[in-house]
């Protein structure tokens, strides 16, 4: 079938790269997708590849004559172009069932991701009026949508040349431990970087391009003693992937990477994305309970994210338990590929 993914770019590391391994992952079990981007620079370097079966269409020409595909997707609630909208209600009116219209949510682990998760949404107002869109809830429990993993991910993962892809890199990683770091600017990027640099064991942070890269940069005087720092280039999503697997922590930030470092089965402190009314602090602690985390982790995520509380000492074996029980459980899920697909096939209804 023919899929149509509408994204608008937030945060190009997040918003195109959920929507490019969702819009991969469709393409690799059969389907066709139409991936309408307002900015796909990233992709340049994020996929230069493309993937067979996906075509990238910029969102301005999303326009009349576009016949709508079998599925529509809004990426994080982002509203469907008036014209795509009136084609849908049309297409619908011709055929007598509509599209399968399903809003893809964000990423939480609190409650009401269940409890929503697959609901109608009549539209009342508007040119597809009369249409309904579904409500699709990634999650982290059963009864939500499951994460995008690739049936393959698991296997490619316990194939990985850990030595050879570092040797590739020329990071020397002697008797220190490997840390990514892939951040904003978290509050306490200063006493991460000084607490490294003057602790017994030695740490080699490995910090991705972007605004890490530059927030590092900046701080160079904190950095020394046992700390050696290696700045990276941009990265595909295959080789975040393998950065996440030779780490022995990572630091990861917004929805996509969250979601690979757990898949990577290493401890790793989360920044999540900032919102004005501090509406992450409870998205945060939600996520926390559900990991099970020791309270030693969960105050260094709350002092990473800047919350009222100081960073403790990274305590990376203590934790490890913690990420590799939270890998099994999620395991035993469907992936988020197979469950919409299976949603999708149930949602086609009389106009």
């Amino acid at each position: 079938m023919l899929w149509d993914i509408f994204c608008k770019v937030i945060d190009n590391h997040g918003d195109i790269g959920v929507c490019w391994r969702l819009a991969r992952g469709l393409a690799s079990r059969g389907e066709r997708v139409r991936l309408w981007i307002d900015d796909a620079s990233a992709l340049r370097w994020m996929a230069p590849e493309g993937a067979a079966g996906v075509e990238v269409r910029e969102w301005p020409l999303a326009a009349p004559g576009v016949a709508p595909g079998e599925v529509v997707v809004e990426a994080f609630g982002c509203e469907l172009p008036a014209q795509f909208q009136a084609a849908m209600a049309s297409q619908a009116r011709e055929r007598g069932t509509q599209a399968a219209w399903i809003n893809l949510e964000y990423l939480t682990a609190e409650s009401f991701a269940a409890r929503c998760h697959g609901l109608p949404s009549p539209v009342l107002s508007g040119p597809a009026a009369g249409l309904t869109k579904h409500f699709f809830y990634p999650g982290f429990t059963q009864g939500t949508g499951g994460l995008l993993r690739e049936p393959d991910l698991l296997a490619r993962q316990a194939a990985f040349d850990r030595a050879g892809w570092l040797r590739a890199r020329g990071i020397e990683a002697a008797n220190a431990r490997l840390a990514s770091l892939f951040c904003y600017e978290p509050p306490a990027l200063d006493a991460l970087l000084a607490g490294l640099s003057a602790g017994t064991q030695p740490w080699h942070l490995l910090v991705t391009h972007g605004r890490a890269g530059t927030a590092v940069r900046e701080r160079l005087s904190l950095v020394g003693g046992s700390l050696a720092v290696t700045f990276l280039p941009l990265m595909t999503q295959a080789e975040f992937d393998r950065l996440l697997w030779a780490c022995d922590f990572n630091f990861v930030r917004g929805e996509d990477s969250l979601v690979r470092a757990l898949w990577a089965g290493k401890p790793f402190a989360w920044q999540i994305y900032p919102q004005d009314d501090d509406a992450h602090h409870a998205k945060l602690e939600a996520f926390l309970e559900w990991m099970a985390a020791p309270d030693s982790l969960r105050q260094f995520h709350r002092g990473w994210n800047g919350i009222g509380a100081a960073l403790p000492p990274l305590d990376a074996d203590t934790w490890s338990p913690c990420a590799l029980l939270a890998r099994d459980r999620l395991l035993a899920q469907k992936d988020l590929v197979t469950q919409l697909m299976s949603f999708q096939a149930a949602q086609s209804s009389p106009a």
